[in-house]
């Protein structure tokens, strides 16, 4: 290595220095900042896949008053992670996400993609079914809105994470396809009573 390289070298490890610094300031100068909302930070903390950063981005985008949205779903759609809406014909049609919060919407997506590394974590259930028939970017953004239904809900109420579950899923599942039985035969015609048998409870 002759001189000029090592000269080239501390100047540009100088340089790594003073960026160190400029994002030490900034990271103390955000946690100042986050002093007052020191509760609802450490309350998003507890969703999967939401770190330090993550709920500060959360408090810095939507706040901590939840009232200033009509409801979580435009909140979802606000934030440009709710499902697209395509209808053609009167049969609904898969349509790609609306645009919405580019910051909000990466740093949720960023969340997502951790979360679903740790399968044991992910916010209520599993999702790889969701996975193998959308694909994994789908799978994420459905999970980035978990994470924000979540967050919304949290703050609106000020209570702590819990898990719905698998179980939960799975009877959201049956339920809608319940429902979806009965109207496709009531369109042919036919008047549907239900009724659980013994069996099936």
């Amino acid at each position: 290595m002759e001189e000029h390289h090592r000269f080239l070298l501390a100047t540009q490890l100088r340089r790594l220095e003073a960026i160190e610094q400029d994002i030490a300031t900034l990271d103390l100068r955000i946690t100042e900042r986050l002093e007052p909302y020191r509760m609802p930070h450490a309350l998003l903390m507890q969703i999967p896949g939401v770190d330090w950063l993550v709920a500060a981005v959360l408090i810095a985008e939507i706040g901590v008053d939840m009232s200033v949205f009509l409801s979580v779903y435009h909140l979802s759609a606000w934030a440009g992670v709710c499902p697209g809406s395509h209808e053609s014909a009167g049969r609904q049609k898969s349509g790609r996400a609306r645009k919405g919060n580019v910051l909000l919407r990466t740093i949720l997506v960023g969340a997502a993609i951790s979360a679903a590394k740790d399968q044991g974590q992910l916010p209520q259930g599993q999702i790889p079914p969701f996975k193998a028939r959308r694909g994994g970017m789908r799978a994420a953004l459905a999970i980035a809105h978990k994470i924000l239904v979540s967050a919304y809900r949290m703050l609106a109420k000020g209570l702590s994470y819990r898990d719905l579950g698998e179980a939960y899923l799975d009877q959201i599942s049956q339920t809608r396809t319940v429902a979806n039985l009965k109207r496709r035969l009531e369109r042919l015609g036919y008047h549907v009573t239900l009724e659980r048998t013994t069996q099936a409870a």
